[in-house]
């Protein structure tokens, strides 16, 4: 599973980040971001490249687990 940090980031920068992550064709990646708009960003992104996506809130983060 790919680990990414995206605090502090604001978009489109988060979605540009999973994109390039999602290159390695992995089954698994896990993103912490804090912001609302990345959280819907790069969800709705996951879910197009056909992943399965939860997220957790914890401390104003959102911590989103995404596999396939």
């Amino acid at each position: 599973m790919k680990e990414l940090d995206a605090r502090g980031l604001s978009c489109p920068e988060p979605v540009v980040m999973i994109r390039k992550a999602m290159a390695s064709k992995e089954s698994a990646y896990e993103m912490v971001v804090d912001n609302v708009t990345a959280r819907e960003n790069v969800t709705r992104y996951a879910q197009h490249q056909g992943y399965q996506v939860a997220v957790r809130e914890a401390d104003g983060e959102y911590h989103l687990s995404m596999t396939k």
